[in-house]
């Protein structure tokens, strides 16, 4: 089911969840610094988390491994570092996300492309985003400047889940955010000439999924955006956001509808799919989430990517 705005229930004040709300206000008040500030807290809280990082540090590592194999050792471990340190900003770039005033966020972002959206009069509009770091700040940001649905992955801490589905719903009354299973409500959403928010960039297991390029290793890529696209009468129009390398701010860039596309083979449409992501992965590596197992999902026979060796 559509999520609907959200709504505070008594149950959240039980006393298991106050270290929780506690956190969130001191998330808060940490949150009204300014934006240099925010990114300079969060580079120190994420430069200790790369050694503290365990098993997402060597899931981050193997991925690196992976997809950038051109890349020595020392090289992929510089890149490792700073993606950590985008983890710790990203801390941040989530609760301004949530709480910056509309006038904050347009003074530190900048849309382009979005005549693209308008040239689609009235069409439904599959908007394929990618998950870096600056996905709740771009997301946000994006919310301002257009009525936008989205699909998410609801939060098991209730008291978080409140206040994402809150920050989510807040920007403009009428937008919709879907859990991900909800492929029906997408669909509605979709056909009634809607722009929905879509990132297609990570492993959902075997069901629904084909094996195609990922950075040249073979990866289970969902088949959905080419269904979207073909059920809901959609276009697809590739979206990236980005912390800029100065610091200054963010770049939020929606460029034209996918040309010829679904053409009608999963494979295919996924490979091409892949081949945009990992465009836009390489332009800013440091900020993409590489903690996620990309390549959790094998093909029958082949062995665990990320098993210790």
């Amino acid at each position: 089911m559509p999520q609907v705005p959200a709504v505070f229930e008594l149950r959240l004040l039980h006393p298991r969840y106050w270290l929780t709300w506690l956190g969130m206000g001191l998330w808060w008040l940490i949150t009204q610094l300014p934006l240099p500030a925010l990114i300079g807290l969060g580079g120190l809280l994420g430069r200790p988390m790369y050694w503290l990082g365990g098993s997402r540090r060597r899931i981050v590592e193997r991925n690196l491994e992976l997809c950038f194999p051109e890349l020595s050792p020392e090289e992929r471990q510089h890149l490792a570092r700073r993606n950590f340190i985008s983890y710790g900003i990203g801390f941040f770039e989530i609760s301004m996300g949530w709480w910056w005033s509309d006038q904050r966020l347009r003074k530190v972002t900048d849309i382009q492309g979005l005549e693209h959206l308008q040239n689609l009069q009235g069409q439904g509009a599959l908007l394929m985003g990618m998950h870096f770091t600056t996905l709740e700040v771009g997301g946000q940001s994006l919310y301002i400047a257009l009525p936008l649905d989205a699909m998410y992955r609801p939060h098991k801490n209730p008291v978080y889940e409140y206040l994402q589905s809150k920050a989510r719903t807040q920007r403009r009354s009428g937008c919709t955010i879907f859990p991900r299973k909800d492929v029906r409500g997408v669909m509605r959403s979709l056909r009634a000439g809607r722009i929905v928010w879509y990132a297609p960039d990570q492993d959902y297991g075997p069901k629904q999924s084909v094996f195609a390029p990922f950075f040249g290793v073979p990866a289970a890529s969902v088949t959905a955006t080419a269904k979207f696209a073909r059920a809901g009468n959609a276009k697809v129009l590739p979206f990236v956001h980005y912390r800029r390398e100065d610091n200054s701010g963010f770049d939020i860039v929606i460029y034209p509808p996918l040309e010829n596309f679904p053409c009608g083979d999963d494979v295919a449409d996924a490979t091409r799919i892949n081949g945009i992501i990992e465009h836009h992965i390489r332009a800013h590596p440091d900020q993409y989430l590489w903690a996620h197992r990309r390549f959790k999902t094998r093909p029958e026979g082949e062995p665990d990517l990320y098993r210790r060796r």
